[in-house]
């Protein structure tokens, strides 16, 4: 078993929240990423501005940290490294932000799609329950 953390945004814009869809797995997610994994230290505030930005094009200004989503996964390990499957335990630290700026057209591949959905569209728009569920968080804050 192995344990990750990550942290992310849900950005919020005129109404709108900014989604992404996975490259590989094509799910549509908030943006998030590993804390850590490109620079040691990293907080989990720092971590999710970056994340936003490299994965949407957007910039975002954190208003509120919102509550921290954990869940399981398997991971797929790299065969030619002798081990099969791997079970980790991922917390997400995810902050609600307003738009600051920035070009969604600009977003890295990580990401095969970037979109503004109407706040009513959100949630039959995302893909997995991990995300549902701090998107109820978040609606109770933007109520």
């Amino acid at each position: 078993m192995k344990i990750q953390f990550s942290a992310g945004g849900i950005i919020v814009h005129e109404n709108k929240v900014l989604l992404c869809q996975h490259s590989q797995h094509h799910g549509w997610v908030f943006p998030k990423g590993l804390m850590g994994d490109h620079i040691e230290g990293e907080g989990k505030e720092e971590t999710a501005l970056r994340e936003v930005k490299e994965e949407t094009g957007a910039i975002g200004k954190i208003v509120k940290a919102l509550t921290p989503v954990t869940y399981w996964f398997v991971l797929k390990e790299d065969p030619s490294a002798g081990s099969g499957q791997v079970k980790i335990r991922k917390t997400v630290y995810y902050f609600l932000m307003d738009f600051a700026g920035g070009d969604i057209t600009k977003h890295d591949h990580e990401m095969e799609d970037v979109e503004w959905v109407p706040i009513n569209e959100v949630e039959k728009r995302l893909t997995y329950k991990s995300d549902k569920q701090v998107w109820q968080v978040a609606l109770r804050i933007l109520d």
